[in-house]
């Protein structure tokens, strides 16, 4: 375990720099995946769907991860929900704003990752119901992810004129860089290795920093975590939305919030059981879901998104994030 000293400063310098390491490794990562796989001639539309969702989401799995082995539960459990109202209320909302184009989102899309997410999201707050949610539970988790990349990957490779597809290929050959296959395994093992490092630094020094002020795990994770660990998907949502790829960036963000429920939450409750009060549970879920419900709500007319829509949505995360530390402080409790 990483030894810190208690002075404030220095782990808020830690901090920053950890999550300045935590991207960019996230980055080498995904580069390095993509690379293999390319090299290893395995199908672009697995690679689009299965290695770069997994690599924008590895920040916040091995946060997620190691704060559940430490027995930082409110940490593992905060960030990856609080990930998911991150992307929604944060990186969408920033695709949108930043789009040169109307950003629209394919009917079938909508529809099918709408299901999905909400079904998804029903099951694992009924797991954490009781605000434990054991390995058997954390298994059931994995098992649907299992199920849900193997129905992505058959169904995506059925439709070879889907639109969404073409730019999740095209996303995949513009993260292919040059050079042989043990260059690329390189960048991936540097990639994996700074993004394990640089997490334990982070998970640290957050504990601290929660320590000192004498306030609730669980607002770190939620807010100042999760809106760290979710620096790819922010940067990717923007880059792609820009480009006028508005399929691609809600592909993305709503892909890695399945993973942020099936595989954070079921990997990181699988490495340890997490506990967190229920008190934390009821606060998160509903919001997650209203959050998220809102955006679906909000494109429902002809599956477009405006900035005057997602306006609502960054208020709405304004609203959560004051609402959250209000309700964690110590003298709220």
């Amino acid at each position: 375990m990483v030894i810190l000293p208690e002075n404030l400063f220095v782990n808020f310098g830690v901090l920053v720099v950890a999550f300045f390491l935590l991207s960019k490794g996230a980055d080498y990562l995904v580069g390095g995946s993509v690379g293999v796989a390319y090299k290893l001639k395995v199908p672009k539309v697995i690679i689009g769907i299965v290695l770069v969702s997994f690599g924008t989401t590895m920040p916040e799995f091995t946060v997620s991860i190691i704060s559940a082995v430490q027995g930082h539960s409110e940490i593992a459990l905060g960030n990856a929900v609080g990930s998911v109202i991150v992307n929604v209320g944060v990186a969408l909302s920033l695709g949108v704003l930043f789009s040169r184009t109307v950003f629209t989102i394919e009917r079938s899309v909508y529809k099918s990752v709408g299901i999905t997410f909400f079904s998804i999201a029903a099951l694992t707050f009924v797991l954490a119901f009781d605000g434990r949610i054991d390995r058997f539970e954390g298994g059931i988790l994995l098992v649907g992810l299992a199920a849900h990349l193997a129905y992505l990957v058959v169904t995506e490779g059925r439709r070879r004129n889907r639109s969404f597809e073409r730019e999740a290929v095209a996303d995949v050959e513009e993260r292919v860089p040059e050079g042989s296959l043990g260059k690329h395994l390189a960048v991936f093992g540097g990639g994996l290795a700074v993004v394990i490092v640089s997490s334990r630094f982070l998970v640290e020094s957050a504990v601290n920093v929660a320590e000192f002020f004498g306030i609730s795990e669980t607002i770190i994770g939620l807010t100042v975590i999760a809106i760290g660990t979710s620096l790819p998907e922010v940067a990717t949502c923007i880059v792609a939305s820009r480009r006028g790829h508005g399929d691609l960036a809600f592909g993305d963000v709503m892909g890695a919030n399945i993973l942020n429920l099936l595989w954070i939450v079921g990997g990181s409750s699988v490495a340890r059981p997490i506990v967190v009060t229920t008190r934390e549970i009821y606060f998160m879920f509903p919001w997650m879901i209203g959050i998220v419900g809102t955006m679906f709500l909000l494109a429902f007319h002809r599956r477009r998104l405006t900035r005057r829509r997602v306006m609502v949505l960054i208020a709405l995360y304004i609203v959560y994030a004051v609402t959250a530390v209000v309700m964690f402080l110590p003298s709220g409790g």
